[in-house]
This record gives C-alpha cells, structure tokens and sequence, in this order.
C-alpha cells in the first residue's frame, strides 16, 4: 500500500539535514526560496557541520535526521546536498514515527538510497528533485516543481528526445533514481520491487563500460524485464577511457532493454543537470512516448 505524506500548506515547518557530504557552500538562497513558499526552515545541526568529507561524522548525521524524522512538526525533510554517506547511516534510523506521521523527504544522488528505502519498507512517497545546494544553478522549471510537488499541484512534463525512444503509453507506480545507488540497494531491506513500476534512471561521472556493467546486472537480475515504462534521464560528466567504449550512455542502456516492448524515453530533464524535474518516487504515473519522440508524463497524486 502506498503512503503518501500530506502535501505542504503555508506556515509549515520544514527541516534541511546533511545526510552524506559536507557543504563547500552556504545554502542561504536556499532556505530564503523555502521562505517565499511560506515554509518555515529548520536548519539541522549537520547542515554546516564537517568531518573529513562527511557533514559531521555517522553519529551527528544519524541524529540530526533522526531528531527530525521522529518531531511530528516537521512536514518535510529536505537534504541539503548529496555526495556519498547515506548508506553509512540508512541501518541505523528507526522510521516508526514515520508510519504514524508521514512526512515528505526530498533529495537526489546519494539520497536514492533514503527514499529506496522509505519506499520499500514503508510505502512512502517521497520527492527525487533538486537540493538546496544544487538551488543556484537550478532552472526556475525544476525549482517550481519541486514546490508544486510539495504542495500538492499539478505535476505534468513534455518534451522531446533526441534519441531514439520505444513508442507506448503506460501508467504505473513511479520509482527510480541515481541508477549507482539503485545498483548498490540489490539485495538488501532498501531494495525496491520493480515489477510492474516505471523506472526512471540518471546518474553522473560513470564511463560506459559501468554504466554497461550496472544495467547487466539489474538485468541478470530479472528487474528489467517486467517494468511498465523506462525513463532515462541525464547521463552526464562521462570520464575519457583511453580505449573508447564504443557506445554512448543511451546505446548502452537501449542494448539492455531493446527486446522488451515496454515503453522507453531518453533526455528526460531528471539527474545532475540544472532543469533536474521533481519526481514522485510512488505516484501513480501516466507515461506516453510518441513515435516523432514527443514525451509526456503525468503525476496522479492521491486526493487528501
């Protein structure tokens, strides 16, 4: 069954955490964007804080959320940036308070790894977008969803790809993220179900060849043969291998699922780019790809 956390109203209280890397930056512009929205920001003891790469060490990083997770006056959660760390500290966080009060949790990157999780053993909803650390170099478009997918508007995308797509219409529960981190949940209590959802890829700074190695894996694995739709979105920052691949990102991904007839879409505006779109891990979603490569996709959040 899946939870959906109520939507965002003015005056709510909302809470900006640290899970994985320390901040290079402040995040003032950030926090006075939630401001305008009508939020009030919380700012969590880990935001600003350092311990060699990390924003703060386990401890600090495990509390700060936990005391925010566990306060039923905080609607949302919001990570501040990703990096690597979340998965140092997801055993260690006691979600019970969040089946009794569900709250939003926003992030992307490293983050895959909380809202994988929330998902999987809570069924909660949660929103893939833009982080306060990511706010200054973000579109206006992918900052505005963000704030209509918290507050409960309407959500819908069209575009069109530059690669070549599977033609199809679908609706289906939407799940995804960082496909590294996605890669790294197989096999524990984070990992989602697959079956019958869209998924939705991105991912950053990875060659082909481990781009190749991970989607063979969710393959070998049976997750890509049952999915409703596949979303692929931005692929980007690929290292220079000194023997070429020989493939591009979307090659390689489109070589793993060609033989399914599932709709597919590439250049969708979701991963490490500015016009990063929020996505609704656990919506139900309309996906259409037409044949002149013409993309739409339509959130259906519940009625609260």
């Amino acid at each position: 069954m899946i939870n959906q956390p109520p939507y965002l109203k003015k005056n709510d209280k909302i809470a900006i955490v640290s899970p994985a890397k320390k901040l290079p930056k402040r995040i003032d512009n950030a926090v006075e964007l939630f401001k305008q929205w009508g939020l009030e920001v919380i700012i969590g003891e880990s935001v600003y804080a350092e311990c060699h790469q990390f924003a703060g060490d386990d401890a600090l990083r495990t509390r700060d959320i936990q005391h925010f997770l566990d306060d039923p006056s905080i609607k949302a959660v919001v990570a501040a940036r990703g990096g690597y760390g979340t998965i140092r500290i997801i055993d260690e966080l006691d979600f019970t308070a969040m089946r009794v009060s569900p709250k939003w949790f926003v992030g992307f990157s490293d983050i895959t790894v909380l809202l994988s999780h929330l998902f999987q053993t809570l069924g909660m909803q949660s929103i893939h977008a833009q982080m306060p650390y990511t706010f200054d170099e973000g579109t206006p478009e992918s900052l505005e969803s963000l704030r209509r997918a918290l507050f409960g508007e309407a959500l819908q995308y069209q575009y069109t790809s530059t690669f070549t797509n599977r033609p199809g219409q679908t609706e289906g529960v939407l799940i995804g993220g960082n496909l590294t981190l996605l890669v790294m949940m197989q096999g524990s209590i984070s990992e989602m179900d697959y079956t019958d959802k869209i998924l939705f890829i991105e991912d950053v700074g990875e060659s082909e060849a481990s781009i190749d190695r991970m989607m063979r894996m969710l393959k070998r694995c049976g997750k890509l043969a049952h999915l409703k739709g596949l979303i692929v979105g931005a692929f980007n920052e690929i290292p220079e291998e000194k023997i070429p691949f020989g493939q591009s990102p979307e090659e390689v991904i489109w070589d793993a699922v060609k033989e399914y007839n599932y709709p597919v879409c590439f250049n969708f505006p979701t991963g490490h780019i500015d016009d990063n779109r929020a996505m609704i891990l656990g919506a139900t979603a309309s996906f259409a790809v037409e044949q002149d490569g013409s993309v739409q996709l339509i959130h259906h959040p519940a009625n609260l």
